[in-house]
């Protein structure tokens, strides 16, 4: 019964480990843009104290945007090609784990046992994250990335997991680039 019981717990954090490793991407893009053209960017303030988020938050977003555009050849600009913004969206995910398969009796089959297992019931955050590009002369957006990921809990490694998921962003800018 022991092993079985260390064995639930080694399958449950195996699976939260890995669900917490994965962030989904896509973007959206204007075709007839010639993304080329654009060099410099600024945040673009009005969106962004609009996004639901403690300021804390934002700025590790900031700062991993401001971070990728510069790997990118970007710089920063006080009359910018592209203004950037964010919207973000959170969920509380219910994971329930049920363990019917052997009921409390261990291993095979009890012909006298027709109970239901043990439930493990545990809760992820997740968020999403859009990151808009506008073009700065016409005001229009002209590309749009969106990341969904389960969020860090541990303040010392929000940073980390914001940069990670502002990077698979990024991996789709600009369109056709994709690794």
């Amino acid at each position: 019964m022991k092993i079985f019981k260390i064995t639930s717990v080694l399958l449950l954090l195996s699976v939260v480990i890995t669900s917490c490793s994965t962030v989904q991407v896509a973007s959206d893009y204007d075709q007839t843009v010639d993304f080329g053209k654009y060099k410099s960017f600024a945040f673009f303030k009005p969106g962004i104290d609009k996004a639901e988020i403690s300021d804390l938050d934002k700025k590790r977003i900031l700062r991993a945007i401001e971070s990728e555009m510069m790997a990118k050849g970007f710089v920063k600009s006080e009359d910018p090609d592209l203004l950037v913004s964010i919207f973000t969206k959170t969920n509380e995910n219910i994971n329930i784990y049920q363990d019917n398969m052997f009921g409390y009796y261990g291993w095979g089959w009890n012909p006298w046992y027709w109970g239901a297992g043990r439930n493990t019931v545990s809760t992820t955050s997740e968020g999403t994250l859009y990151l808009d590009l506008i073009d700065a002369e016409g005001k229009e957006l002209v590309w749009q990335g969106m990341g969904t990921a389960a969020l860090a809990k541990d303040v010392n490694r929000k940073q980390e997991r914001i940069n990670e998921i502002v990077g698979k962003i990024m991996e789709k800018y600009p369109p056709g680039a994709e690794k």
